[in-house]
């Protein structure tokens, strides 16, 4: 059993956040359409049903499927996005890194040699205007492959001329770009063979001036890194990975924001690359650290090679290719608030959880569009929330990890996330005064169904959502339920 006494009064400031603190990603291939992660069956997402393992790469398209084009004019996701909040949309992914531009339809749908999809001009619209409907900013990622290369192999900037100049002529500008989608493992991504650490500090330095002389308004981003054991609790097997200093030691031009890519672990899909983390274990100490390891790691790299810049998880999600079985469901909830709060204490920036709309570890269904999980945990967030952040002068440990906010309506006081991640023990609050309480919670850990102070939340007709309101609790001792997300907002 654990117990803090919360004082208001000695909490003491650290910094200010970015207020597009939670933003997300729309991969390129949703945009598109193409191959991304099959979904698991109701049986492996509950937990009942063994997910069949592959050996290796070459049995990669067994865990794939093709999709079509995201509907990104559908009521209700848009309409959810929007609820959100004023966020950062990232449209990326290794898909993005050899999609050919297509705006006036001359390629017929068929990728140019050198490419292996292609973009078209409504495709992109229809991007453009979800992300001007729900007041998002635009971050991108190039094409990288072997059809953007110049005749002695250094890339060639048309293609992203294209997308920058149509993007802005459009009304809805590229507000960031980071050259390519995780440069650590380009066996992976789509680059040309061989690519070495070396071709892409010259590629990226070509980059970086290519939107200092052309676009001076957009912010350039980088590297991506993604892989690197920073922990004993992660890495790959038998992969190869360049390490982000590597990649960064011969940049000449330096980024304005420093990124990286988070996962926990590979799903069961993924498992055959490297470390995957099981069920039963989503809710420890050590796994739950892990993107705090992380974001130490990444900030002694972004001290050395971007000093002061801000820090962005340009991909954020519990697992590697595609998200866990449980991604969907309620359990990866402390996941996903512990990343928030704990990384708001080592830096200034932005997470983009991975993805909106697709595959397991989607904000939304895929195919419903309905709230899973980590929409509410997100959307309570963002509504409780402010960007001043403080020091809760408590220990993190098993049962009680305390965060603590200014109050996103600007009134006096903070307001506390806490999560219990004990799977057993309750946990104990000292409240000084009067404060509001909002605990998510779950009947069942592995399912989509989420609880507000004990009453589910649901969409009611298409997009209306349910009124987020909150409990008023007295001075006094204040109880809460094993592996359960606690706001409590409280006046001074």
């Amino acid at each position: 059993m654990s117990t803090i006494k919360l004082d208001p009064r000695r909490l003491s400031f650290i910094r200010t956040m970015d207020s597009r603190l939670v933003s997300y990603n729309i991969e390129m291939t949703e945009v598109t359409g193409g191959t991304f992660w099959r979904p698991y069956t109701p049986g492996q997402i509950a937990g009942k049903e063994d997910y069949p393992q592959v050996e290796d790469l070459s049995q990669l398209w067994k865990l794939m499927e093709v999709f079509p084009p995201a509907d990104l004019y559908e009521e209700r996701a848009r309409e959810l996005a929007k609820a959100l909040g004023p966020a950062y949309i990232r449209v990326s992914g290794s898909w993005a890194t050899n999609t050919y531009y297509d705006f006036d339809g001359h390629t017929g749908g068929q990728p140019p040699k050198g490419f292996q999809s292609v973009l078209t001009r409504e495709q992109w619209n229809s991007l453009l205007d979800f992300v001007k409907y729900v007041d998002a900013k635009l971050l991108v990622s190039m094409a990288n492959c072997d059809g953007v290369r110049n005749p002695d192999g250094t890339w060639n900037p048309d293609q992203a001329k294209l997308l920058f100049d149509y993007s802005r002529d459009y009304g809805v500008p590229i507000a960031a770009a980071e050259f390519m989608n995780e440069p650590n493992t380009t066996i992976l991504g789509g680059t040309p063979s061989n690519y070495t650490a070396e071709d892409f500090s010259r590629d990226q330095d070509a980059f970086f001036r290519f939107i200092h002389e052309n676009y001076p308004e957009v912010l350039t981003v980088g590297p991506c890194g993604s892989g690197e054991k920073f922990s004993p609790h992660v890495g790959y097997h038998n992969l190869e990975v360049i390490p982000s200093d590597t990649l960064l030691q011969s940049c000449i031009e330096k980024a304005d924001v420093f990124s990286y890519h988070m996962y926990n672990c590979f799903s069961e899909r993924g498992a055959f690359l490297g470390r995957h983390w099981t069920a039963d274990q989503a809710a420890s100490e050590d796994y739950l650290g892990i993107p705090y390891e992380a974001a130490l790691f990444y900030k002694k790299l972004r001290d050395k090679y971007c000093p002061g810049a801000q820090m962005w998880v340009t991909e954020s999600g519990d697992a590697g290719c595609g998200g866990n079985t449980w991604a969907s469901t309620f359990l990866d909830v402390l996941r996903s608030a512990d990343e928030l709060g704990r990384f708001c204490t080592v830096t200034d920036g932005v997470i983009f959880h991975n993805t909106f709309m697709s595959s397991d570890y989607g904000y939304l269904d895929h195919k419903t569009h309905l709230p899973r999980p980590n929409y509410w945990l997100a959307l309570l967030w963002n509504r409780l929330m402010g960007v001043r952040v403080y020091d809760s002068g408590e220990e993190i440990r098993e049962g009680l990890h305390c965060y603590v906010h200014s109050r996103k309506d600007g009134k006096k006081g903070y307001t506390y996330m806490i999560i219990n991640n004990s799977p057993i023990q309750k946990a104990f609050i000292e409240l000084p005064g009067p404060g509001i309480r909002y605990t998510l919670s779950s009947r069942t850990l592995r399912s989509g169904e989420t609880l507000l102070n004990g009453r589910p939340l649901t969409v009611l007709e298409t997009a209306k959502l349910p009124a987020l309101e909150g409990e008023s609790v007295k001075a006094g001792e204040l109880e809460l339920s094993p592996m359960t997300v606690t706001f409590l907002t409280v006046e001074i």
